[in-house]
């Protein structure tokens, strides 16, 4: 079961195990890096994140709740997007 209602995301285990993710629903683009934080890339476009323009960028904690937030963000970001496509 995924962690989001919106993506396809592991759950924070796959994270403390050194991996990151990323994935797309439509137009929009993301990536979790992993590394000392979580750090959270978002972007229009099926471009991979090294040749893409990244339009928002922000760590969280590397931890449990800091996982929590940047899932919401992410949905925040994505959600933003829908109401301004509309």
């Amino acid at each position: 079961m995924s962690v989001s209602e919106i993506f396809e995301i592991p759950k924070y285990y796959y994270f403390q195990s050194g991996n990151h993710y990323s994935g797309s629903k439509g137009d929009f683009s993301y990536k979790i890096v992993n590394g000392e934080k979580l750090e959270l890339l978002a972007w229009h476009g099926r471009k991979c994140s090294m040749l893409a323009e990244i339009e928002n960028r922000e760590e969280f904690e590397h931890t449990e709740e800091g996982f929590t937030d940047l899932i919401k963000r992410l949905e925040e970001i994505y959600n933003q997007g829908l109401e301004k496509a509309k």
